[in-house]
């Protein structure tokens, strides 16, 4: 399992975009972790799926009210993570109102979520292998903080314990 003091692992996760930038890049564009994430302090918390209860009650509205007191903790971007494809987490950015506060990132054949040794296996509940339930604090691609949910808990993955990492 990925600990404090670990890289994150070099694997591209996908954003769908709304909003066309740099050249044609309505729909999913690829997001190189290593890349996003040299020389800046990420929020990265990851859940096991879009639209699920809890994810989409407290966990990401949590890390959206509370992106101005992370940002002034020195946060540059807040980064959700889920073993969805870039279409559902897309239509999940739309429903939460993340645009601007918080990037929505495919993780579609658990390439992450496996190299980071945080599989959860929902097979039993129809849902397959999924991510468990984090939060991490991560400066320029090395993981300084991170809360690993036990089964079934909601305690220390949220908004409120990773500011206070930030804050430290």
């Amino acid at each position: 399992m990925i600990k404090v003091g670990d890289t994150l692992p070099a694997v591209t996760l996908m954003e769908y975009a709304e909003v066309e930038g740099n050249g044609c890049s309505i729909g999913p564009n690829p997001v190189d972790l290593a890349q996003e994430s040299a020389g800046k302090t990420i929020a990265l918390f990851a859940l096991p799926g879009a639209f699920t209860p809890t994810c989409s009650a407290k966990h990401v509205p949590g890390y959206v009210d509370h992106l101005d007191e992370l940002k002034a903790a020195g946060v540059d971007e807040v980064w959700c993570v889920s073993v969805n494809d870039a279409f559902v987490m897309g239509a999940w950015a739309r429903d939460q109102k993340t645009a601007g506060k918080v990037r929505m990132l495919a993780d579609g054949d658990a390439t992450f979520t496996k190299a980071t040794g945080l599989t959860l296996d929902l097979t039993g509940k129809g849902l397959g292998l999924r991510s468990n339930r984090y939060s991490m604090l991560v400066k320029d691609g090395k993981v300084v903080g991170l809360n690993v949910e036990g089964p079934g808990k909601f305690e220390v993955s949220d908004a409120a314990t990773l500011l206070a990492q930030a804050k430290a």
